[in-house]
């Protein structure tokens, strides 16, 4: 409820029929990033010139600072590919601005002085469940230097909670020449093999999620 998780339908067309009805039209939803026009070579098919961008997933609303909704991240249910999708980029949303929870986030950034930063939507609304408030989540792309800006707007202190494989470690390290000069003290946890920041705060419980931080080397 806090954040507003829904499901789109397992259907080509649910949302594009459901908001045609209030009379948004299939180009509204495409330059929006929630409906796809269809490859020329389908024109003969059934049905519009577009179908759903979202279709048989877990929806997370992404907001921005003003709680309005401007994009839209989506889990599948099941074994399909990809298994995270987002809004493409539009006028409303760019990836490499926005970060997820901010607009939950930011009393306790404001509060704490510091942010934690992970790499997924349930990432951070695990540990926002298990009282880990200053959390927020990139989408898909790496920090970039508009995400550290509009940290620095916030927090003094950073703490990167990247997933413990070469992979996270190869974020962690891109993410130092960013935060050299910008102001902001910067730590890397690094969690236990085997676990995420979902599944270690659910088996240790925010303690010792705590005890990690405390003892978090700095980036450099």
């Amino acid at each position: 409820e806090a954040f507003g998780l829904g499901c789109a339908i397992p259907e080509w067309d649910g949302l594009l029929k459901a908001l045609g009805r209030q009379g948004v039209t299939p180009a509204d939803l495409a330059e929006v990033g929630l409906a796809v026009p269809r490859d020329q070579s389908q024109r003969g098919s059934a049905g519009s010139g577009f179908y759903d961008r979202f279709r048989g997933r877990v929806m997370f609303p992404i907001r921005d600072l003003r709680k309005t909704v401007i994009a839209f991240g989506g889990r599948v249910l099941g074994d399909g590919l990809p298994k995270y999708l987002n809004s493409s980029e539009s006028a409303l949303f760019s990836k490499g601005r926005t970060l997820f929870a901010l607009d939950v986030a930011r009393e306790a950034l404001q509060r704490d002085g510091r942010a934690i930063i992970v790499e997924g939507y349930l990432d951070a609304i695990a540990l926002h469940q298990a009282g880990v408030q200053g959390t927020v989540a990139t989408l898909g792309t790496a920090l970039t230097s508009d995400h550290v800006a509009l940290l620095r707007r916030f927090v003094k202190h950073v703490v990167l909670l990247f997933d413990p494989d070469a992979a996270g470690v190869r974020a962690s390290l891109r993410a130092l020449d960013m935060f050299v000069d910008s102001g902001i003290g910067v730590t890397v946890v690094s969690l236990p093999d085997g676990h995420d920041p979902d599944t270690y705060i659910r088996a240790h419980g925010p303690e010792a999620f705590r005890e990690l931080e405390k003892r978090a080397p700095s980036l450099l």
